[in-house]
């Protein structure tokens, strides 16, 4: 319904940003790492998510859409609501978190409040589940029938494998990949760089 709001920043609060779009006042849910780009009385761009219940309609906001990507991607986890998706995101940036789902380390999704060893384990397992599954499901090596995809351990792959997380598609992670130096940057690094190329 909503694709951004962009407007003054009347008013945050802990998990909420109000953004004044034309004197209407749109109250968002949003993230510490959104919160720490805005600034009161200064102009933002809130990519949204509408969570509409039976009892209520809230409206979630992220400062990049790689944010936004990301918590779609956790809503789409069995067991995690917008509250822990948030928490998530806010304990971790979405290059992280991309990197943690990749790499299997529950620990790192375990910091977020109120997030449990269990949920840890269900939201690596069905994240990589739909990798395999889905966009790099031809950068892998099937075995034995089973349709499960095994992706390469490289720098190349573990980075394609950590924007797909982020809900880019093969093309523009193929694109965005072109011209990084994948032998000598960290794998964060070369995330990010990719992200920039993404975002311009």
């Amino acid at each position: 319904m909503f694709y951004y709001v962009k407007g003054l920043v009347a008013h945050t609060a802990p998990f909420l940003a109000v953004i004044d779009c034309g004197g209407v006042g749109y109250a968002c849910r949003t993230t510490n790492n959104t919160l720490a780009c805005l600034e009161k009385g200064k102009e933002a761009k809130l990519y949204t998510h509408l969570n509409v219940r039976e009892d209520a309609m809230e409206l979630y906001g992220f400062a990049t859409e790689s944010e936004l990507n990301c918590f779609q991607m956790l809503l789409s986890v069995s067991g995690v609501g917008p509250k822990a998706a948030l928490s998530i995101l806010s304990a971790a940036t979405p290059e992280r978190l991309a990197m943690s789902i990749i790499t299997g380390d529950e620990k790192a999704l375990t910091v977020a409040q109120g997030i449990g060893k269990k949920i840890a384990q269900r939201i690596i397992l069905e994240l990589k589940d739909k990798l395999a599954k889905g966009q790099l499901s031809s950068g892998g090596e099937s075995y034995g029938g089973t349709g499960v995809t095994v992706i390469p351990e490289n720098k190349s792959s573990e980075a394609a494998a950590a924007l797909a997380v982020l809900g880019y598609s093969q093309s523009e992670i193929g694109l965005a990949l072109k011209g990084i130096d994948l032998e000598s940057l960290k794998l964060e690094d070369i995330i990010k760089q990719a992200l920039k190329k993404m975002v311009k």
